[in-house]
């Protein structure tokens, strides 16, 4: 179902009319808009497939160039499609935007209009020129975004996911050291210490701080290992696997 109905004039305003339905396929899908030349298969019955989207839509935007209102005997005539269409719209409470196409198309005026599009003269406007098309369409397409909250916005949806190889993560409140890193290969294991005050242990074994043996020496031991550090004077003993048996105690 489209969402926004471009009404505008064979002649006058259909190079703009294509430029909104290109421009807002791009940003919320190519079936969001209705436009008669494209979305009315060849073969169909049009009248019935006009009133029917534009009843299904939520807003119709009404194209106007600058001949748009010379055109007076097709804005009278009960039959012209452009003032159907926009006078449908109103009947069914639609939302209804004049596009002012080009710098040389002038506001609408009631006393220029017949009497059933006179409201046109009273509505807000916007314009769009070819000179600032691309900031007129992204204006436009932030108007119907803001109007029509249903439409999937596209380029916010694209602009919000994360690029390929990103890292996203959240630790929540973190007081202290916290490290983050992206790509890891094989097994990761270790510490991270920042700032220590004291004596710091990072795998197996015991860690001795300020043990004074043998003569004020420090005394580190671990599995299979003693340091000792420091003046010493007397006998060193290290032993492995359980106390040697001597040769006396044989005797």
């Amino acid at each position: 179902m489209a969402d926004v109905f471009i009404n505008y004039r064979t002649g006058d305003g259909h190079e703009t009319a294509a430029l909104i339905d290109n421009e807002l396929s791009k940003r919320f899908g190519k079936d969001c808009a209705f436009r008669a030349s494209k979305s009315i298969p060849p073969g169909t019955a049009y009248p019935d497939a006009l009133l029917t989207s534009l009843r299904r839509s939520a807003l119709l935007l009404a194209v106007i160039g600058a001949d748009w209102i010379n055109f007076q005997d097709g804005l009278s005539d009960p039959e012209d499609w452009v003032r159907k269409e926009i006078l449908e719209a109103f009947d069914c409470g639609l939302p209804v935007i004049p596009v002012l196409a080009g710098m040389r198309t002038e506001r609408l005026k009631k006393d220029d209009l017949p009497d059933e599009l006179a409201r046109l003269a009273e509505l807000q406007s916007v314009r769009l020129d070819t000179q600032s098309a691309e900031a007129d369409l992204k204006r436009l397409g932030d108007l119907i975004a803001e109007m029509v909250p249903e439409l999937y916005d596209l380029e916010q949806a694209a602009a919000a996911a994360p690029g390929p190889g990103s890292v996203s993560n959240t630790t929540g409140d973190v007081h202290g050291t916290a490290v983050q890193s992206r790509d890891f290969t094989g097994d990761v294991g270790g510490t991270v210490f920042k700032g220590p005050t004291g004596p710091v242990h990072s795998g197996n074994g015991n860690i001795y701080q300020n043990s004074r043996h043998l003569s004020g020496s420090r005394h580190y031991s671990g599995d299979g290992m003693t340091n000792i550090e420091g003046d010493h004077h007397g006998d060193i003993r290290h032993q492995f696997g359980g106390p040697r048996r001597r040769e006396d105690d044989e005797r």
